[in-house]
Formats: C-alpha cells, sequence, structure tokens
C-alpha cells in the first residue's frame, strides 16, 4: 500500500536538479526563445507556443508541391458556367458571381423534431434545421481571390453581405466560410465558398458570443475594439491595415500562419457594411491574401470564415473573419494537429509575432 510515508522515503534524496532549475529560472523570460502557453480570449482555450522548436531538423512527410498551371476554363468542373454539376443540374453561363442551393447540403430546412424529453444526458439529440448555399467568386477556374482586383474583390464582398442579410431574415446563424486547397480539404479547385444558415448556434459562435458580452460588461467597451486598437498602436503582429480595417496575426494563433481581419468601428453584421467599407475591406484583403501566395510562392491553402452576430443579437458582439491556414514551413509541409494537440492541448512552434514578419515582408 502507497502512503505519504513512502513517498517520502523513496523520493531521491538527490537534489542537485534544484540548481538547475534555479537557475532557468533566474534567466529573463524571451517569449521569442521560451515556451510558453497563451491564452485566447474568444474561447477562453489556452495555446502552448514553442519557439525553440522552429530550430529542429524535418524529417516528416513532404508532398509535391503543385504549380500554378490552373485552366481559366475546365470541361470537367462542376462549378465552371454551363458545366452540369454534380447532381445533374446545369450551371448558367454566369459572367460574374453565381450562387446556388448545395446540391448536397449538410442542413435541410423542415426536418422532423427527434423524439426526445431531454432527460438522458448521455444521449441527447436536437433537430438541426437549415440551408447551405454555393458561391462561385468567379466564372474564372482560375482567378482566386488571392489574383483579383480590389474591385473584384468588393464585388465578392458585396455578395457576402447581400446573401447574409437575407439568410438572417430566416435563421438564426449565417455562417459564411470558404475552404480553399486541396490540403484543407477543399472538394472542388474551382474558387468558392460557402453559406450554412441553421436555427442553431454552433459552438465556436457560443463561445465568441458569451466571451465578448463578458469583456462588454466588465469594460464597457467592445472586445475586439479594444483588441484591434491594441494590436494597430503596437503593429507587431499586423499584417495589413487601413482607415477602416486591420488584419492580424492574432497573439493567441494557434495555426503557423492564422490571421484575424476585424473592422476598427463597431460593426456586428455583415449587413452593417457600407461603400467605403467595402473598398478598404478589399483593399486589406488584397494586401493580405496576395502575402499568402507569396510566402511560399504557391496559390496558399485555408479554411477561412466570417463572424457576425446572430439573428436575436449578442451584446458586444463584433464582425470579424477567420483565416486558418495549414502551410508551417514551406508550399509542401503543412501543421497538422497531431496526439499531444489532439489529447491534450493546442501548440504552435512559430510564434505569431514572427509569422507576422514574415508576412509583412512578402506584402
Amino acid at each position: 500500500m502507497t502512503t505519504l510515508s513512502t513517498i517520502c522515503r523513496d523520493f531521491p534524496r538527490d537534489v542537485s536538479w534544484w540548481g538547475n532549475v534555479r537557475g532557468a529560472m533566474a534567466e529573463q523570460f524571451d517569449p521569442s526563445v521560451h515556451p510558453h502557453r497563451r491564452r485566447n480570449p474568444l474561447t477562453g482555450d489556452w495555446v502552448v507556443v514553442s519557439p525553440q522548436r522552429t530550430k529542429r531538423p524535418w524529417q516528416g512527410q513532404t508532398d509535391d508541391g503543385v504549380g500554378d498551371d490552373t485552366p481559366s476554363y475546365d470541361p470537367e468542373c462542376y462549378l465552371c458556367p454551363g458545366n452540369a454539376r454534380a447532381g445533374g443540374v446545369s450551371n448558367p453561363a454566369y459572367t460574374s458571381t453565381f450562387v446556388f442551393e448545395n446540391d448536397f447540403a449538410a442542413l435541410l430546412p423542415g426536418v422532423p423534431v427527434p423524439e426526445t424529453d431531454g432527460a438522458d444526458e448521455l444521449f441527447e439529440i436536437a433537430a438541426a434545421d437549415g440551408e447551405c448555399r454555393v458561391i462561385c467568386f468567379s466564372p474564372r477556374h482560375d482567378l482566386t481571390l488571392a489574383k483579383m482586383s480590389a474591385d473584384e474583390i468588393g464585388v465578392v464582398i458585396g455578395l457576402w453581405r447581400d446573401q447574409f442579410a437575407e439568410l438572417d431574415e430566416t435563421w438564426e446563424w449565417v455562417q459564411l466560410f470558404e475552404t480553399r486547397g486541396a490540403i484543407s480539404g477543399a472538394s472542388n479547385p474551382h474558387p468558392h465558398g460557402q453559406i450554412w444558415s441553421s436555427m442553431f448556434v454552433p459552438n465556436e459562435a457560443v463561445s465568441e458570443i458569451e466571451s465578448q458580452a463578458a469583456h462588454l460588461a466588465r469594460h464597457g467597451t467592445p472586445m475586439l475594439i479594444d483588441y484591434a486598437e491594441r494590436e494597430a498602436a503596437s503593429g507587431e503582429r499586423t499584417v495589413a491595415i487601413n482607415e477602416r480595417w486591420i488584419a492580424v496575426v492574432p497573439y493567441w494563433a494557434y495555426w503557423p500562419y492564422e490571421t484575424m481581419v476585424i473592422p476598427r468601428r463597431p460593426v456586428a453584421t455583415l449587413s452593417e457594411l457600407d461603400t467605403a467599407d467595402d473598398e478598404a475591406l478589399a483593399e486589406v484583403l488584397q494586401t493580405m491574401l496576395g502575402a499568402f501566395d507569396r510566402l511560399f510562392n504557391t496559390s496558399f491553402p485555408y479554411c477561412s470564415g466570417w463572424h457576425g452576430a446572430p439573428r436575436s443579437g449578442a451584446d458586444g458582439f463584433q464582425l470579424h473573419a477567420h483565416y486558418y491556414p495549414p502551410l508551417l514551413r514551406s508550399a509542401d509541409i503543412a501543421k497538422i494537429p497531431a496526439s499531444y494537440e489532439l489529447l491534450a492541448n493546442l501548440q504552435r512552434d512559430l510564434t505569431p509575432e514572427s509569422a507576422a514578419a514574415n508576412l509583412r515582408d512578402v506584402r
């Protein structure tokens, strides 16, 4: 039987290790050198930052880089103008943006309500009513947002705003997102995004709603307005900025080149943006997405999306976009959450400050 006395008896008598610990503690902390944790105030999650690991040799998986030889039109593409989609419907010969109901929607309107009394905490179930749409950004198969002019990006932003305003009249949560690149999970290379609208508020959004409301109650100002002002003043993690928007690698970023795009005035949803906001946002996105592509000289993959306040409203909620690119060291090395991150804690090597500096260097 293990008792306190046996633990004390068996504890090593040699305490020379303590001198090494004290020596390390006496060294002045440097976030660019020493491992540490950073807290994400939007979710409450902590991220371990291990800058010393950027020096380790890499003998893991590498993939052949994909050259930029994408054609402007692909007769086999389900999203190109005039082509038949996987569901059998043919696209019109569209010449700008194009929106249609997803042929293989993850959420459907009017689904039956599960029979449950809600008493079983181990096997809870709830309905998932919703509506899913696809947005083609351009008729050109090769024209990504990063390659568009500011005016062309502005057209897409206007479509985002209009679609949000329309769907927000029916659904509690409207999630606009883009999955770019096969390595990120894109099922089709044609530049496009999606909108999943639902009667329920998703998990990530719940965390952000609660944290921003709590910040407003404590400080009387919106969290992301305060944060944007601090980042604009520092510039250390800024990637692109103008009078109306800022794009930063967040202090708490998990993905190597993760960025957030935030309006610098209080804005709750996309439908509140005006023409000047659209133009300024197009400028910031053009700079940031261009830097992405130039960083490793490749069509930079990422998962991105907009978070706006739900239809019922949320105190202190500030509109913002998340960009989660997986590339780590080059065009052919991606970060994949491994065992420690899946089982214990999110972790990154490259500091957010270094990531932002790398992106600024290639703007």
